[in-house]
């Protein structure tokens, strides 16, 4: 049996599974937290009782010369992808918004179960509403404190990016939206 390169290998914890469809270019994972699917550009292997995976760098079609030069990129982005989705259906992400102001401060507001709305009041003369996902939970303890929890990375990150672009921290007083463990350097202010 041929050895393969350990970085191209990817292992599949206990509690995930796999179902690999060789003709449909697709590999699903199904985990405690749900599944995820696949469309794959090169062919896999299973090693070892379906515990780890060896990404090749031989493609399911007929490519160009060109195109044979992108094939060790395309496995690396596969390699990172495949270990995205285990770790997505393995585990529970959350990011803590801190609002620092006087009078910053969000509110969450359920319309139904499949809209939610959080409220922002940010010192601005107007209203400011934020439709969220319906993939996301949101959690409010106190008004100055917003908890985002998901299962996809990239959506929670990209939801708390887009709430701390209404206000991001400015650096002579440090009001803003902060991240939890986020530190501002205050600068200095003018000299009288």
């Amino acid at each position: 049996m041929k050895t393969f390169s350990k970085r191209h290998i990817v292992k599949i914890p206990k509690d995930v599974s796999m179902l690999y469809c060789d003709k449909k270019m697709l590999i699903t994972f199904i985990g405690p937290l749900g599944t995820k699917s696949l469309k794959l550009k090169l062919k896999i292997f299973t090693i070892k009782t379906h515990t780890q995976i060896f990404i090749s760098k031989i493609p399911f079609v007929r490519v160009s010369g060109n195109e044979k030069k992108k094939l060790k990129a395309v496995q690396g982005t596969t390699i990172a992808l495949i270990k995205q989705i285990i770790v997505e259906i393995s585990f529970v992400f959350s990011k803590k918004l801190i609002f620092v102001g006087v009078g910053y401060k969000a509110f969450p507001i359920k319309l139904s179960k499949e809209k939610n709305l959080l409220h922002f009041k940010l010192g601005y003369s107007h209203q400011i509403y934020f439709r969220m996902l319906n993939s996301l939970n949101v959690s409010c303890l106190k008004a100055t404190t917003l908890f985002i929890f998901g299962h996809s990375y990239q959506e929670v990150s990209q939801v708390c990016a887009l709430i701390r672009s209404y206000k991001y921290p400015e650096p002579y007083k440090g009001k803003g939206i902060l991240y939890e463990n986020e530190k501002i350097i205050l600068k200095e202010g003018k000299k009288v």
